[in-house]
């Protein structure tokens, strides 16, 4: 080979070394920006991610804040709830106290022997009819409140129609009366039952029957019909013949303390007795509604789930109250009562003078009622809740426990008549749970019941 050829070739080598090397230089050049580039974006990621962490870790904190906040209210709410409750079933007693003495003594002075004069009868009236009227208020409102606290709890039975119409005709008579309003109850067939609370379907029927009374035209008319609105619903309608309302009166009509109106006007009212009927009725899964004309009067009605069980079998129905026993033929019985309250024990003996088979025995505490129990062996015994020492249910619990007093019938008599109240005694085992202010035929007829069950008849524990 000659020298310029090989010259030639080695340059050629020398640049194709330096060319491999700059490719080389440039590759690692390239591959050093893309490892860099990769860093910073693993950077940027990790950057990203600890913020993140940091973000769910003060995210995660001010859960656990909230949560803490939200669980401290509740139990605020829930004590205020309770207190609430407490607040109003000792209102509840505080109210119907004094109420129990004016009501008791006034029926009795009613009814008693002499009877009282022409003036007397009259301004006994006027007492009782304020009586039962504040009375009336009180419940109205202690039941809003129950009810708007979700304590309320209704009953469901199955409830003849026949009956309950039966009762509500011979409440309202008297009001009718002294209004010179004429009330009509139409036929009830005896086969329609409703599935309801008995004592309150009374009292939504009370007050719409009440309500057509009072708010109508003088002379006036009251019609009152049941009527089967579908197979699953019986409906009941109230009509009357007064002024009627209009339209915008109808839409506020279901407004707590609105009386439209009337605030000045000549009846007397605090605008909730709608409001509580509505709410219960709908407790009930039942449904209220009104129709009215101005001039021509109004018609309140509520429907009612039907209860389409086949009739009891002849014969098994519970027998009609039995009647009080002939003062001369009936066996002597004795009767403990057991309360702390002056009035309340002077009340009751006036009351049971009028049962001469009944010797009354008193205690003022509950250990001495307990005593006088186990040594005089009493038929029946009546027994207030709020005692000084032990409570009427401690008592009733050593009643209960001594084989020489348990079958002895207990009746609670209380001004603690809130629904939990009257819940609470029926489960504690009182056979009947009566609430003051006393009314007299309904504790003496709970007396008869007690002292003489017809053969055959279980006692059972029922709300008065």
């Amino acid at each position: 080979m000659n020298r310029p050829a090989a010259r030639e070739d080695a340059a050629h080598m020398r640049e194709d070394a330096a060319t491999s090397r700059e490719e080389a230089i440039q590759a690692a050049n390239a591959s050093q920006v893309a490892s860099d580039e990769h860093m910073l974006v693993l950077q940027q990621a990790n950057s990203k991610l600890v913020i993140a962490v940091v973000e769910a870790q003060i995210l995660t904190e001010q859960l656990e804040l909230a949560k803490a906040e939200l669980e401290r209210a509740k139990s605020v709410a829930e004590k205020a709830n309770l207190a609430k409750s407490d607040f109003l079933s000792s209102m509840s007693h505080e109210l119907r106290t004094p109420l129990n003495a004016i009501l008791g003594f006034t029926q009795l002075l009613e009814s008693g022997s002499p009877p009282p004069t022409p003036t007397q009868t009259a301004n006994i009236k006027q007492i009782l009819q304020a009586g039962w009227y504040l009375l009336t208020l009180i419940n109205e409102i202690l039941d809003l409140a129950v009810i708007e606290s979700g304590k309320l709890s209704v009953s469901q039975e199955r409830v003849s129609l026949l009956e309950i119409m039966g009762e509500c005709q011979a409440m309202i008579e008297s009001q009718a009366q002294q209004r010179d309003i004429q009330v009509n109850f139409g036929p009830v067939d005896d086969t329609w039952f409703v599935t309801a609370d008995r004592t309150r379907v009374k009292q939504a029927l009370l007050n719409l029957l009440s309500n057509a009374v009072k708010y109508n035209r003088e002379h006036g008319t009251v019609e009152v019909k049941c009527t089967a609105s579908s197979l699953e619903r019986l409906r009941i309608s109230i009509k009357d013949s007064g002024a009627g309302l209009t339209a915008e009166n109808i839409a506020h009509l279901f407004e707590p303390f609105n009386r439209l109106g009337q605030e000045n006007g000549a009846q007397e009212g605090t605008g909730i007795g709608l409001v509580v009927t509505k709410q219960l009725v709908e407790l009930m899964g039942g449904s209220i509604g009104v129709e009215s004309s101005v001039g021509v009067g109004s018609e309140f009605w509520i429907e009612l789930v039907r209860d389409t069980m086949p009739k009891l079998a002849a014969g098994s129905d519970l027998p009609a109250e039995p009647a009080p026993p002939p003062a001369g033929s009936a066996a002597l019985h004795t009767l403990l009562y057991v309360e702390d309250n002056p009035s309340n024990l002077m009340l009751v003996a006036q009351i049971i003078e009028r049962r001469p088979h009944l010797r009354m025995l008193s205690a003022s505490d509950g250990d001495l009622g307990l005593a006088l129990a186990r040594a005089h062996r009493p038929d029946v015994i009546l027994m207030d809740i709020n005692l000084r020492g032990i409570s009427g249910f401690q008592v009733l619990q050593a009643l209960q426990a001594d084989p020489q007093t348990a079958h002895i019938p207990v009746l609670a008599i209380s001004a603690n008549a809130m629904p939990r109240d009257i819940e609470k005694g029926l489960a504690a085992g009182f056979l009947r749970y009566l609430t003051k202010p006393i009314k007299i035929n309904e504790l003496l007829q709970a007396l008869d019941k007690a002292l003489a069950p017809a053969p055959g008849q279980r006692l059972t524990r029922t709300i008065r």
